[in-house]
């Protein structure tokens, strides 16, 4: 059974006007509500102005006479100035806050064609928040004015989800915001797209600080500064991107790099420093490497990011700045935290939204779309295309791709690495000798690395197995777990040890799955992920 239509509306001081037989041959929004055939308006709560009463009246008398099934009930309002936004909405939220709305038995229609500008403002923001519950109706005049004629009468549900080409605009548009974060490049990596997904939306939805970890090179400066410019594509922030790696600031000056100082706070403060973070003001403040940080400083951004409130370093006088924290590291805060090198109620601050961003060698699927980027920024910037041969693009992407490529610098690794093969190619074109070159100075690149790196402490295996079952072993399993534990330290996931220590029989795999390999691998000697103290 459908429901009975209430409407709520104000009325029309000047269109709903008339008091002589002529008024029926004009159109009046709220009186057109009644003269519709097809539609019976149940109740009408008809909001007027004290001085309006009489009209009011006359109105309410035309709508009965015109629909005697219509209930009208008139709802002074004591407005002193209905152009005033605080008075008109604050007295229409206080009327609707009180009213029995009950949407299971009745629907409910908003009038917006009449009333001031501002009242009918106010109609469609309580409309849209759901404090007047229902759609909007909005009233049009007929092309003739004939006698009786009713007009238009259109309405427009706010839930705009009902709106299949209003969704797929948003649809389209968060594509184009993650696209945006990825600088087109369309990586194929699952959990770093799901990663970047969530990245756009807490970006343009939430000014609370955001954490990126990972390890250098791994495009945090760069996710930063692009989650910056889409919040100032949304009219977001007006301030500037400002950007400082916390491993630079030593002693006395960190605080007055961050703070600023007042002039002859310390020697050589020749003059007043507004500091970074008031630079930051409407803006972001990207602090890479915040595990740097001294614990002075972390008390004294702690504030800053509470109460958008600090003291700069000899002022007696607090300034403010309000600005959204983007913080960077490659450590595990976690286990600072823990060793008492992080504050933990900082650590609780900015770990609302964290993100671990994967290293190049951990999305070994993504690295050719990447190539791709590459060679397009180096082809703008030096105004000459290059491309790879088949045969050596092939070659390039099999080394790449294997867990022989460690990629330690990560994404700066491999952009050193195509811009040393964009620039030697001739004729524009990579051949097969100058990817096999390339591929000799990366391994020479990470084989200076790796010794020191593969042999950092020794592996107990006493301590992890227990006295019995390291016993038991014979050397050669000895020998294989221990190096298998320590590439496992050495890595940042599961995933990333597995392709390293399988990087070869991987190739011949139709279903790769590395770290499931290692797991049973662990498992076969008691052990898992977690014990290996990383």
């Amino acid at each position: 059974m459908k429901k009975p239509i209430v409407v709520i509306g104000f009325l029309g001081t000047q269109l709903d006007a008339g008091q002589g037989a002529g008024r029926w041959n004009k159109w009046r929004p709220t009186v057109s509500l009644a003269q519709h055939e097809d539609m019976v308006v149940s109740r009408m709560e008809l909001l007027y102005t004290l001085r309006h009463k009489a009209l009011a009246e006359v109105v309410k008398a035309d709508i009965v006479s015109l629909s005697p099934e219509t209930v009208v009930n008139l709802v002074p309002m004591d407005l002193a100035d209905p152009w005033d936004f605080g008075e008109v909405y604050t007295r229409l939220y206080d009327w609707a806050r009180a009213y029995p709305f009950d949407t299971e038995r009745e629907q409910y229609w908003t009038h917006i064609t009449t009333g001031t500008h501002v009242a009918q403002i106010c109609m469609f923001l309580l409309s849209e928040s759901r404090v007047v519950p229902g759609v909007l109706a909005q009233t049009s005049p007929p092309r003739r004015q004939v006698e009786g004629e009713a007009g238009k009468c259109t309405l427009i549900d706010l839930d705009l989800s009902r709106y299949d080409v209003i969704a797929r605009r948003f649809d389209a548009e968060q594509r184009d915001a993650v696209a945006f974060l990825k600088s087109g490049i369309a990586t194929r990596n699952a959990r770093f797209n799901a990663l970047i997904d969530e990245i756009e939306r807490v970006a343009v939805r939430s000014r609370a600080p955001i954490l990126l970890v990972g390890p250098t090179g791994a495009g945090k400066s760069f996710l930063a500064r692009r989650m910056f410019e889409l919040k100032q594509s949304r009219h977001q922030m007006s301030g500037p991107f400002v950007e400082v790696n916390c491993a630079t600031l030593r002693g006395d000056g960190a605080a007055s790099t961050l703070f600023g100082h007042k002039k002859g706070s310390f020697t050589g403060a020749a003059s007043d420093r507004p500091g970074l973070l008031r630079t930051a003001n409407q803006g972001a403040l990207f602090l890479d490497e915040i595990g740097e940080l001294g614990p002075d400083e972390q008390a004294m951004l702690l504030k800053a990011i509470e109460e958008k409130r600090f003291f700069p370093v000899g002022a007696d006088k607090e300034v403010e700045s309000d600005f959204q924290l983007i913080a960077g590291t490659n450590r595990d805060l976690r286990k600072d935290v823990a060793e008492g090198r992080f504050r933990e109620d900082l650590f609780a601050r900015i770990n609302l939204w964290t993100y671990d961003l994967p290293g190049l060698a951990q999305r070994p699927e993504d690295i050719e779309p990447n190539i791709d980027h590459l060679l397009a920024l180096h082809a703008t910037e030096s105004h000459r295309v290059v491309r790879f041969n088949a045969e050596a693009r092939a070659a390039y992407l099999r080394f790449a791709q294997s867990g022989e490529a460690l990629w330690s610098g990560n994404f700066r690794d491999l952009s050193a690495s195509v811009t040393r093969l964009a620039t030697l190619a001739d004729g524009g074109r990579i051949p097969v000798a100058l990817v096999e070159a390339e591929i000799a100075r990366l391994r020479w690149l990470w084989k200076r690395e790796g010794p020191a790196a593969a042999h950092s402490g020794d592996i107990d295996l006493d301590a992890l197995l227990g006295d019995e079952r390291s016993a038991a072993l014979d050397l050669f399993d000895r020998l294989q777990l221990e190096a298998v534990v320590r590439v496992c330290r050495q890595s940042r996931s599961l995933s990333d040890a597995g392709r390293q220590l399988f990087q070869a029989s991987r190739e011949q795999r139709s279903v790769v799955n590395d770290a499931d390999r290692l797991r049973k691998y662990l498992a076969k000697h008691g052990l898992d992920w977690g014990q290996l103290g990383r």
